[in-house]
C-alpha cells in the first residue's frame, strides 16, 4: 500500500480544482492559481538574486533583487549558445550598465555560481553591445534547473570575437555573486 505524504501530494495536485464545496461549487486546493500567484511573484521580486561585493579600500556589499536589476534597465538579444538548442532570447541588465551604476571602471569580476563554481571576467568585457546578466530566457524567468535565475550571457552570434573558449568559459549560469577585485599587476 502506498502512503501519500502531504509534502508529496500538495505539489502533485497544485493548481487543480476539487468539487465538494457548498452546493457542489469548486473549492481551490492549496497552490492553485489565486492571489497566491501574485504573492509568489512579489516574493520573487524581493529575494536577493545577486550579491555584488566591492573589494579593496572602499569595500561595500550590495544585495540586488530582481526588481533592483530590472530598475537598471533591460536589454535583450537573440543568440544561439553551445548549451541550448536553437536561437534563444535573453533579457537582463547589461554588464556595462551594472558597471556604470556602481562606478566600476577597472579590475576583475569574480563571478560565482550557487555551487561556488567561479570564473573571472575582466571589467573590460563590460561594453555596450556586450554581455548581459540575464534573468529571462525566451520571455520567462529561469529556474535553477534551467541555468537561472541569473546567467551571464554574451551575444555570441553578433560578434565573432565572442565565439571562443575564453568567452564561453566566462558565461556562467546560476550566477549569484560578483566580487570586484583590482586588476593584477
Amino acid at each position: 500500500m502506498i502512503r501519500w505524504t502531504r509534502l508529496f501530494c500538495l505539489p502533485l495536485f497544485s493548481g487543480l480544482l476539487a468539487l465538494g464545496g457548498p452546493n457542489g461549487t469548486p473549492v481551490a486546493l492549496a497552490g492553485s492559481t489565486t492571489d497566491t500567484d501574485s504573492t509568489a511573484e512579489q516574493t520573487a521580486q524581493q529575494d536577493v538574486l545577486l550579491t555584488l561585493e566591492l573589494a579593496g579600500g572602499d569595500a561595500r556589499v550590495h544585495q540586488l533583487t530582481l526588481a533592483d536589476l530590472q530598475a537598471l534597465g533591460a536589454e535583450s538579444f537573440e543568440t544561439a549558445t553551445i548549451w541550448t538548442k536553437g536561437q534563444q532570447e535573453f533579457t537582463g541588465v547589461s554588464l556595462a550598465q551594472l558597471a556604470t551604476e556602481f562606478g566600476l571602471t577597472e579590475g576583475v569580476l569574480q563571478a560565482r555560481a550557487v555551487n561556488d563554481y567561479m570564473v573571472e571576467v575582466p571589467l573590460a568585457d563590460a561594453v555596450q553591445g556586450g554581455p548581459i546578466i540575464a534573468y529571462e530566457r525566451n520571455g520567462k524567468p529561469m529556474s535553477l534547473r534551467s541555468k537561472g535565475p541569473l546567467w551571464l550571457v554574451y551575444p555570441y552570434d553578433s560578434n565573432p570575437a565572442y565565439q571562443n573558449e575564453i568567452i564561453y568559459s566566462r558565461s556562467i549560469w546560476q550566477l549569484d555573486r560578483l566580487t570586484v577585485t583590482p586588476a593584477a599587476e
